[in-house]
């Protein structure tokens, strides 16, 4: 895999935060993604009337992951998440282990503090290997 283009996943994050749907909140949020057979994938939040059922940017993300059938099981690589103004921003609890599952302990996170391999942002994660019997 080539070196992450930082700027290329914050700008497509930011484009992705522009289609976000936050009548609510109104607090827009991107997600960009390089995956490991080489494609960027983004997300944005949508919001819902009964709050609690709103989908973090990361969510959709994982989904364009999945939905546009790619022909493997792709990983995540790296990932950026911005707010209105292109500002990193901290995934929330239920969306770094989503990162995890989908990315693995050495997926690059781009954080408020800098790039972070997830195994420093949800350090002793829960995942897969967790379930399989031992």
């Amino acid at each position: 895999m080539s070196v992450v283009d930082w700027p290329a996943l914050r700008s497509a994050a930011r484009e992705a935060m522009g289609r976000a749907y936050a009548p609510y909140s109104n607090f827009q949020v991107g997600a960009a993604a390089l995956t490991s057979d080489g494609r960027i994938v983004t997300g944005c939040n949508i919001e819902n009337a009964s709050y609690g059922v709103g989908l973090c940017a990361e969510c959709s993300l994982v989904s364009a992951l999945y939905g546009e059938g790619a022909p493997s099981r792709p990983r995540l690589v790296a990932v950026a998440v911005v707010d209105r103004n292109g500002a990193a921003l901290m995934p929330c609890g239920r969306c770094r282990q989503l990162l995890y599952e989908h990315g693995g302990p050495d997926m690059l996170l781009e954080t408020v503090s800098g790039i972070r391999p997830m195994s420093e942002v949800l350090p002793d994660a829960f995942g897969p290997d967790d379930l399989r019997s031992r």
